[in-house]
């Protein structure tokens, strides 16, 4: 039996695949490959992956739900990890529809594959931080109320998880849904600040700090994310009648997955001027509309529930990142 890992050639999905790899499953992996940030990117990671024992890719969009089913009948699998959205929190601001057909009728399509799959046991699915807004009560916790969006983004990856919701009472379909927070690392997407910043620094180009300076996230690394997906693969929910996550008996969980720490804006760049060796230039800039002043992620629930235990500082994991990307871009 294999696993389904959607938007295979992305950031986390391209990780993922790594490691379920190595530890000897077959993997069908889906991506569209568009152009949202740099496709030789994508294909550079595909590139890491294709040949591998148990590897196999198709070309297709998954809010296509007829080319999906196509593609997908001649494979046997029994569980989906769905990363693939259509990502990015100030593009929704001018691409609106991208998310809707992403992130909204995709989200629908992989949950009626599965639906209509003998041998399906679990979907895991992609939701994020995003989903708290303006939430000021630190850390953020799954109990909180998240019907506040301040992004498109953030509103549809809120629907994904009552969308889910409702397919697991329906129809008892195991799933769980996770809320990332910041993740950063090798191979990571050209959208994120980690990337630009480090970009600019190199190019001697100045970088635009946003609410004057005054953030923080909660940063988490790829390969600590990574062991969270694959510890929740492994522990579907149970239709037991036990109350879970908001209160419902159905057979679907929503976590935060994040380093449990929140880190200032400020610092997170001091760690990587001294990584890259070069301090950089600022440009003081106010909010960004959509944007948040603060995330730091509960993770309880996920400890309890799984054992997961981020262990990954950002004095750790920046360098690894920039060490990647001086490689990756041939810098000496």
């Amino acid at each position: 039996m294999a696993v389904l890992v959607t938007g295979v050639a992305g950031f986390i999905g391209y990780h993922v695949t790594q490691r379920l790899l190595a530890r000897g499953e077959e993997v069908i992996g889906i991506d569209n490959l568009n152009d949202y940030y740099s496709v030789s990117l994508k294909k550079a990671r595909l590139a890491q992956l294709e040949g591998r024992n148990g590897f196999s890719f198709e070309k297709v969009d998954f809010a296509d739900f007829d080319a999906l089913t196509r593609t997908l009948k001649p494979y046997n699998i029994d569980r989906v990890i769905h990363l693939g959205a259509q990502a990015g929190v100030r593009y929704s601001l001018t691409n609106p529809f991208a998310y809707a057909q992403s992130n909204l009728v995709g989200h629908l399509n992989i949950m009626e594959f599965c639906r209509h799959s003998d041998q399906f046991n679990h979907l895991v699915y992609a939701s994020s931080s995003s989903v708290y807004g303006g939430n000021t009560d630190m850390p953020f916790s799954v109990e909180d109320r998240v019907d506040n969006p301040v992004s498109l983004y953030a509103a549809t990856k809120k629907a994904d998880e009552l969308m889910s919701q409702s397919y697991a009472h329906l129809y008892r379909l195991p799933q769980t849904g996770l809320r990332f927070f910041t993740v950063y690392g090798p191979w990571g997407r050209p959208d994120m600040a980690m990337w630009i910043f480090t970009e600019n620094i190199y190019n001697g180009k100045p970088i635009r700090v946003f609410n004057h300076g005054d953030m923080k996230r909660d940063f988490t690394y790829v390969d600590d994310i990574v062991s969270g997906i694959i510890g929740c693969l492994d522990h579907p929910p149970q239709d037991d009648g036990v109350i879970k996550a908001a209160g419902s008996t159905a057979p679907h969980m929503v976590y935060n997955i994040g380093n449990h720490q929140s880190e200032n804006l400020m610092d997170m760049i001091g760690v990587l001027e001294d990584a890259i060796g070069i301090k950089a230039e600022k440009i003081m800039e106010p909010m960004q509309m959509g944007d948040v002043k603060e995330t730091y992620a509960d993770i309880k629930a996920l400890q309890r529930d799984i054992g997961f235990t981020p262990s990954t500082p950002i004095t750790e994991g920046i360098p690894n990142f920039v060490a990647w990307y001086k490689d990756y871009h041939n810098i000496a």
